[in-house]
């Protein structure tokens, strides 16, 4: 069988920017959660590999922007986007029986987007590579309920921008 990683590019949102006088403000929300997936590292792929395809989606057609880390049996993952559209992505996300115990650590209006390139970006295709979330685990141990908002953002994005320069 072979392997399947879950695609890192994700295809740019399409339509008109949201920031810019009189445009409706842009929201972040950042949340963790038990990933729910049952199977083999296979399967798990397959089953993230769905998700990402869905989210992308979705999320473009919705002008959401944002980044899913996956690891360790847990998600984390940054939405940005109108009030509206962030918080009918979330409801979706929160009905999803693939995660269990979300727990969201922030809810904001922020001034730009952070993640602007990406539909829905990834980073986590090797299950067992906890060294890249050095920030979460440092300033947290990996406690989901230590995370900040602003630290997984953070480390998101960076992780992101250094899956781009290595596929470069």
């Amino acid at each position: 069988m072979t392997d399947q990683t879950p695609s890192l590019e994700a295809p740019p949102v399409d339509g008109s920017p949201v920031e810019g006088p009189g445009a409706e403000p842009i929201w972040r929300l950042a949340y963790f959660s038990h990933a729910r997936l049952e199977g083999g590292r296979d399967a798990i792929l397959r089953e993230v590999t769905s998700i990402l395809a869905v989210s992308r989606r979705n999320n473009t057609a919705a002008g959401v922007t944002g980044g899913l880390l996956f690891n360790s049996g847990g998600f984390a993952q940054v939405l940005e986007g109108t009030r509206q559209a962030v918080g009918d992505t979330f409801e979706r996300i929160q009905c999803d029986p693939r995660h269990t115990d979300v727990l969201v650590l922030a809810y904001e209006p922020v001034a730009a987007r952070q993640f602007d390139v990406w539909s829905m970006g990834f980073v986590g295709a090797d299950l067992g590579d906890a060294r890249l979330f050095g920030a979460l685990h440092a300033d947290s141990g990996f406690d989901p309920s230590r995370f900040t908002g602003n630290t997984v953002a953070e480390t998101l994005c960076r992780l992101l921008l250094e899956e781009e320069v290595v596929r470069a």
